[in-house]
């Protein structure tokens, strides 16, 4: 009897235990089958262990036990201290499919003409289906950077160390493209990829400086040798043209006093026929040349004597003839008169 109320103690206490582990389990499995999505994420889900679909933003529910997540190894690269770089790898379920940027360390490549350089890329992704994100390849961000670690290789390898200088816009465009080739089956588009740095060695980077101010020096001393030229070919124009300007100005003076001078000669020759008309008409029956002679003669009489009191002047004339003139001049005067 005592034994079969122990039993019965017993039970109550077994049935509490087993609903408490169910009610557990129950909250577990309801915990487990509720999924929040958030917005640009994405979760994929496996059905005993075969995809079965994508979770969505929103909120989503799944089977509990029998359907869930997949979880991803994704490894990402950060920068620490001294320029060093360090690898983390973590277990993800949710897909991130917004741009993301991974910037991989850098790494040496060797130009054509055998140059070895340190590069470094950033690259801009985005995953568009997450399913082949998932199971095209492992660990997606990894597999970008090996691939576009190879692809600079071999553009660099092609290419000399001059052109890799110069040529950065164009690196990146072909990179670009030869990754979101590579990467369309992985479910990701390749938006953008930039070079960062691309160093050169020390002995490559003190000769190209060395060319550089030796180049800025040849177009300094270019430009100078422009300047003495033009301005030399400046100072002879404005010579040329002065001397021209002085030239014509001459010769339009030389010909205007030309012209004037042939003005006032025919001017004096008028006059000088109105006088011999006038002494001509005085003097019907005369001769006008003497009276025009000896008005010369007088007339040159003191330019002849200036100066000269003290010598004798020698008058290439004759006397008589002279005071003829005299005679006839001062009979025009009275016939005038």
């Amino acid at each position: 009897m005592k034994g079969f109320i122990m039993m019965l103690d017993i039970i109550p206490i077994g049935l509490t235990i087993f609903f408490t582990i169910l009610f557990i389990v129950l909250i577990v499995a309801l915990i487990r089958s509720i999924y929040l999505v958030k917005q640009a994420e994405a979760i994929i889900i496996e059905r005993l262990g075969k995809y079965d679909r994508t979770l969505e933003p929103g909120l989503r529910f799944v089977m509990p036990f029998v359907e869930h997540p997949r979880a991803v190894t994704w490894s990402y690269v950060k920068e620490g201290e001294s320029r060093r770089y360090y690898r983390f790898t973590r277990t993800i379920t949710r897909l991130d499919l917004r741009e993301s940027v991974h910037d991989f360390p850098r790494q040496s490549v060797i130009t054509k003409d055998n140059v070895t350089m340190e590069i470094n890329a950033i690259i801009y992704y985005q995953i568009t289906d997450p399913k082949a994100a998932v199971y095209e390849v492992s660990n997606l961000p990894e597999a970008i950077e090996k691939l576009a670690q190879t692809t600079l290789r071999n553009i660099f390898g092609a290419m000399d160390l001059d052109e890799t200088l110069v040529s950065r816009d164009r690196i990146n465009e072909k990179l670009q493209h030869i990754l979101d080739e590579a990467t369309d089956k992985w479910g990701v588009k390749v938006n953008r990829v930039e070079l960062q740095e691309v160093t050169p060695p020390a002995d490559i980077r003190q000769a190209m400086e060395k060319q550089m101010r030796a180049e800025r020096d040849r177009r300094a001393i270019i430009l100078e040798a422009e300047g003495t030229k033009r301005s030399a070919i400046l100072q002879a124009e404005g010579v040329q043209e002065s001397e021209i300007l002085k030239a014509r100005g001459e010769a339009e003076a030389k010909l205007i006093n030309a012209e004037s001078e042939a003005l006032a000669r025919l001017k004096i020759a008028e006059a000088e026929a109105k006088a011999i008309e006038m002494v001509r008409g005085a003097i019907p029956h005369g001769d006008p040349l003497p009276y025009l002679i000896a008005l010369k003669y007088i007339q040159a009489l003191p330019e002849m004597t200036k100066g000269k009191d003290d010598k004798m002047i020698l008058v290439p004339y004759e006397a008589s003839s002279l005071v003829g003139s005299l005679a006839s001049i001062k009979k025009v005067f009275e016939n005038v008169k």
